[in-house]
């Protein structure tokens, strides 16, 4: 087993929630499957609307800080708009 550095030791895992906008010609790509397979991010799905036109959906991530920054720089250079969930829009 590979030993740890005091930076991943210490790294305090957080969730951010966040609204991604998929354009059309991404809309049939597994994009959450690829963030889990890509990236140490658990990803859970709040809400979700996909039509053939484009997606909606309302993105979980836990992860470390750092992680989930690289996370949003890659849907990012996908093309895909990443907005954060304002606080009490899901829970309620």
């Amino acid at each position: 087993m590979a030993a740890k550095t005091k930076k991943t030791m210490g790294a305090k895992k957080e969730k951010r929630r966040f609204w991604l906008t998929i354009p059309q010609k991404l809309v049939r790509r597994p994009i959450i499957w690829e963030i889990g397979h890509k990236y140490p991010i658990v990803t859970n799905i709040g809400q979700a609307s996909v039509t053939p036109e484009m997606g909606i959906i309302s993105l979980e991530m836990e992860g470390r800080r750092e992680d989930i920054r690289k996370v949003i720089a890659w849907l990012e250079g996908l093309t895909i708009k990443v907005e954060p969930v304002e606080i009490g829009t899901i829970e309620g």
